[in-house]
């Protein structure tokens, strides 16, 4: 009976199911989405926010706040969403392991219709702490989902299309951004007594993924490995590899759970004191750290100026906006399909060299638009080619690399890691690029166009390839770069001594004594 189940007549199990899309796109549509949304959903309505804030201190203290404190009070609300997404972030792990993948999704919407109450009765209540405390808790479901929705679609997926639909997030991310700009446009929500519906919108999309993701099945992965439950592992298979040859997969999968029998589910501080690891965590700290050292959020932080330095009108400035929104999903969809075509390294190394190109581009045209009047529209190409870039690899590459590169034991801390480390970069860009702005002037690009370059190298010499591997395959890559280090570091191959490595090497007590030696002594 187990045979029939596992083995039927069909196609290979790297299908692309309708229950494949189903769950990436319900994953993404009411997750994903939702933090590209509430990156841009705030800009629109800036004036009215503090208008709102104006009046209810001085319906509280008879004066109200000058132009300074205003502006603090709003930035505060922008920054407190990373704040929050931080804190989310470091929730994944625990997370992740107690309610598994798609339960971690689940249950975590409730916090966006929490913030979704705050947000939508704050001008009801006069109450402006609603709109800060609703920002942070939107913060706090994207700091989680940024990383789960990845790590949930990366498990279920098979290898052959592991890479498109772990782009998928990225898309909708794209594609929240975007929305926030169309609905955010005067004609629709950009209106003074709209501005509270249309922060509190993400209840939306968050409602129809609580009513369909709890009828879809729990990542195999976690059933079989984790908790070790071999009918759910099967049940779930069957659902995502319809009419398919589940076997191999299940081998596989056991494979992994075989060399990780006597390794549990590792700490952020084990997995940093791993050394069986060190080069897969080193090659995701700089792919996510890098993803928003590039300068993309300082981009947006400069574009409408660029644009109206360009000779576009002011009043039109926020439609040229919505275009490069648009430029956004377009490019995401062009990474999307074609990675399985190209790999990650393509993606990933086209689009930081491409987004260099132009940072350095930008600077170029800041400083000769003075004097040479078409300089000024060479900028918005390089605003829009940086943008393309971004979106095309850089956006969401590293999150799909993050699951590829380590093991069911070892991937919730590296979520961890790399999801603090991004939220923390966010942060750190949008904190200090002002300042550093206002000292190097247009200079400022340089700097991002030296990061992207660096990431671009790396990934060229460090990461290798993982298209169409097995999770398993992918780390007996990197167990062979270590034990190629190692033998650097002990001068001969004659003295070294492999260890354990917690499941990602091959050998396991052995050691190398110049076998060839040995081999020539017996003859």
């Amino acid at each position: 009976m187990a045979e029939e189940v596992l083995l039927c007549n069909a196609k290979l199990s790297g299908n692309l199911t309708p229950s494949l899309l189903a769950v990436a796109f319900l994953a993404s549509f009411g997750s994903s989405m939702l933090y590209g949304y509430n990156l841009a959903v705030v800009n629109s309505p800036a004036e009215y926010i503090k208008d709102f804030y104006n009046r209810t201190i001085v319906g509280r203290n008879g004066t109200g706040l000058d132009e300074e404190a205003l502006t603090l009070m709003y930035s505060l609300t922008v920054s407190v969403f990373a704040i929050g997404g931080l804190v989310g972030s470091l929730m994944v792990g625990t997370l992740v392991t107690k309610f598994g993948r798609k339960g971690t999704l689940v249950n975590s919407t409730v916090l966006v219709f929490v913030a979704g109450a705050l947000m939508g009765f704050s001008r009801t209540c006069a109450s402006l702490e609603m709109v800060i405390i609703g920002r942070f808790v939107t913060g706090i479901h994207s700091g989680i989902s940024l990383s789960v929705v990845p790590m949930y679609l990366g498990e279920i997926a098979p290898k052959n299309v592991r890479g498109f639909l772990g782009l998928i997030p990225s898309i909708f991310i794209c594609i929240g951004v975007f929305s926030a700009q169309i609905l955010g446009l005067h004609e629709l929500l950009g209106k003074a007594e709209h501005w509270p519906l249309f922060l509190s919108l993400v209840v939306g999309p968050t409602l129809i993924q609580l009513m369909l993701l709890p009828w879809f099945p729990e990542s195999p992965r976690y059933l079989l490995i984790e908790k070790r439950n071999v009918h759910a592992t099967i049940t779930a298979l069957k659902w995502y590899r319809t009419k398919c040859n589940i076997q191999s997969e299940i081998e596989e999968m056991q494979e992994e759970q075989r060399s990780l029998s006597s390794v549990n589910t590792v700490s952020v501080f084990g997995l940093l004191m791993d050394k069986s690891v060190r080069w897969q965590v080193i090659s995701i700290i700089v792919i996510n750290m890098g993803m928003q050292l590039s300068g993309i959020d300082a981009i947006w932080f400069y574009t409408n100026a660029i644009f109206e330095n360009a000779g576009i009108p002011g009043p039109q400035v926020p439609y040229t906006t919505v275009g490069t929104g648009a430029i956004e999903v377009i490019a995401g969809l062009i990474g999307g399909f074609t990675i399985e075509r190209l790999g990650r390294r393509p993606l990933m190394i086209g689009g930081f060299s491409f987004m260099g190109i132009c940072c350095a581009g930008i600077t170029l045209s800041l400083i000769l638009q003075a004097h040479v009047p078409f300089m000024r529209y060479i900028s918005v190409g390089c605003v829009i080619g940086i943008i393309a870039g971004f979106c095309i690899g850089p956006a969401g590459v590293p999150f799909l690399i993050t699951a590829e590169l380590f093991k069911q034991s070892h991937r919730p801390a590296a979520y961890t890691v790399a999801g603090s480390l991004n939220w923390i970069s966010n942060f750190t860009v949008g904190f200090v690029f002002p300042f550093l702005q206002m000292s190097a002037g247009a200079f400022c690009y340089l700097v991002f166009c030296g990061i992207c370059s660096a990431v671009a190298a790396y990934v060229f010499f460090i990461i290798p390839e993982t298209k169409n591997k097995t999770f398993m395959e992918i780390s007996q890559m990197f167990a062979s770069k270590e034990s190629i280090f190692s033998r650097q570091r002990v001068g001969s191959v004659g003295q070294l001594k492999l260890k354990k490595m917690n499941g990602y090497g091959t050998l396991e007590n052995a050691s190398i004594k110049g076998e060839e030696g040995e081999r020539t002594g017996d003859k």
